[in-house]
């Protein structure tokens, strides 16, 4: 079997009956995922601002804190959790593949890798580049995660989404997420990026528990232009990561910040992770702010 050959069940469909925002026909996805203890988040933003790092780091955060953590990549580069494994581990589209996709013959073992500090981590995959839509992957990542009681047992669960990709399967996880946080840097085009994933978030709170739970700025020495943006729609700045050549050299190290040198600045950096995790973990605030219209945030933006 390939690709071309997975069961008409596991792909996506229109949803029906359901309204789900303006303009929006999002994939039929079953409802009854949420565990109702696990808090779960969605991590976006625009294409390389480093959500992975992010997510990376804030699953390391929140294990230091004594919180069980599952992160779950949703790109398919299979990229998000090198950091955390040390390697790029198989992802459950290839461990579909190998077993025809019958679920039955799937253990927990089989997809899910122990990374940094016992967080556990998943790498959705998709299928290679141009030959189809990987969205869907997510869902049935989701279905076995569900299957074998894993978010039973799990705290945290951090997915690390696709770019600014915020349309079809790549937006379901805001259906299982109860916070979404957006990374953005302090430019034009991040901040561009950032109130358009905002739109996306604010139309699936219509109908699933997801909120906005606020902006990480990521690889910024200042956030002058995010919090000038910010205070027009209503949001807030949760934390800020400045551009570091640590941050940089821990993933050539293939290393979460917690396993680089010591320094002073990167100890400032730990503890801007850890404040995050706890922050987050005791309940943040949420936000219910109204992006701007594109003309509006471009004719906004880039004036001193």
């Amino acid at each position: 079997m390939t690709l071309l050959d997975i069961p008409r069940s596991l792909h996506t469909s229109p949803r029906r009956g359901r309204g789900d925002g303006e303009g929006s026909v999002q994939v039929e996805l079953d409802l009854d995922m949420r565990s109702t203890t696990t808090k779960v988040f969605a991590i976006y933003g625009k294409g390389g601002i480093g959500k992975s790092t992010t997510s990376s780091n804030l699953s390391a955060a929140f294990s230091k804190i004594g919180k069980r953590v599952l992160q779950i990549g949703c790109d398919p580069k299979h990229d998000s959790t090198f950091t955390l494994t040390k390697r790029l581990t198989p992802t459950v589209i290839d461990i579909l593949e190998s077993v025809d996709f019958h679920t039955e013959e799937l253990r927990p073992e089989d997809y899910v890798f122990e990374g940094y500090n016992g967080v556990m981590c998943v790498e959705a995959g998709g299928p290679p580049a141009g030959t189809g839509c990987g969205g869907y992957v997510v869902g049935q990542t989701v279905k076995l995660l569900k299957e074998h009681h894993l978010l039973e047992d799990t705290d945290v669960v951090i997915f690390d989404v696709l770019g600014d990709v915020v349309c079809g399967g790549f937006a379901s996880p805001l259906q299982h997420a109860e916070r979404a946080l957006v990374v953005a840097s302090n430019d034009f085009d991040s901040i561009f990026a950032m109130n358009r994933i905002i739109a996306a978030i604010r139309a699936k709170s219509k109908n699933y528990d997801v909120r906005l739970g606020g902006v990480i700025a990521n690889r910024s020495k200042n956030t002058d232009e995010i919090d000038r943006f910010n205070a027009a729609i209503g949001l807030e700045r949760v934390a800020h990561f400045p551009d570091l050549d640590v941050i940089r050299r821990s993933r050539l190290k293939k290393s979460t910040l917690f396993e680089m040198e010591p320094s002073p600045e990167l100890e400032a950096v730990q503890q801007e992770y850890l404040r995050l995790a706890a922050s987050l973990w005791v309940g943040s605030t949420t936000y219910d702010c109204t992006p701007m219209k594109d003309r509006d945030v471009f004719e906004f933006l880039g004036f001193e």
